[in-house]
């Protein structure tokens, strides 16, 4: 798809990881993440800007706003990498690009109204799926320093770093995680509901991307 503006226009290569509508969906932890971002790079992708739906484990990430994601924590043991044969060490100190997280962090504040002093960026867990995490499980991760948690975006940036291609995660805080619901820490979580609500906060998503042709 093209996206235009009023000063300039833009391929966009749109992939679905694993959600598509009338197509059986694929569980988190049977993408095939190499493919994806390798097809990503063959197709001639300059920047990866993904998006995520999240849960939430602390309260300046409510449910309902849009962050960006500044580190990532990934202790499931799954090994990711196009470096299967020969010893590649790649740095992912800083695995997200500051450059594209600096403008889309703009639009985003702007979007959604928030001061400068709003915290915009948050550590993102991996967890292994496809089941959600326990009560247990999130009080654990939140004491290692993970704030939100998914199931698929870390392999995803691994992945981007050894390309050299850079990656930013738009993440959407779409529910509470196990525990965290206030005034109800045994509530149950339901994808069709955890889906819905992410969905409901495209707008920002969509701007923030928008802003990067202006």
């Amino acid at each position: 798809m093209t996206l235009n503006s009023r000063k300039k226009s833009k391929e966009l290569i749109f992939l679905q990881r694993h959600h598509n509508h009338g197509h059986p969906n694929k569980p988190p932890h049977m993408i095939n993440h190499k493919a994806n971002i390798k097809a990503l790079q063959q197709s001639g992708c300059e920047v990866i800007i993904s998006v995520c739906s999240t849960g939430t484990m602390v309260k300046d990430f409510p449910p309902g706003k849009v962050a960006l994601a500044g580190q990532y924590i990934d202790f499931t043991g799954v090994s990711t990498s196009f470096n299967d044969t020969f010893a590649v060490f790649t740095s992912v100190t800083e695995p997200f690009s500051s450059g594209l997280n600096a403008q889309l962090e703009t639009k985003l504040r702007e979007s959604q109204n928030f001061s400068l002093s709003e915290k915009m960026y948050y550590t993102y867990w991996l967890a292994q799926g496809p089941h959600f995490e326990t009560r247990a499980e999130v009080d654990a991760i939140a004491k290692l320093g993970g704030e939100m948690v998914g199931m698929t975006m870390a392999r995803e940036v691994k992945l981007a770093n050894e390309l050299d291609i850079p990656y930013s995660a738009i993440c959407i805080s779409s529910n509470w995680a196990a525990g965290r619901e206030p005034g109800d820490p045994s509530a149950e979580l339901s994808h069709d509901l955890v889906s819905s609500q992410a969905n409901e906060r495209l707008d920002p998503v969509m701007e923030s991307i928008l802003s990067l042709l202006e």
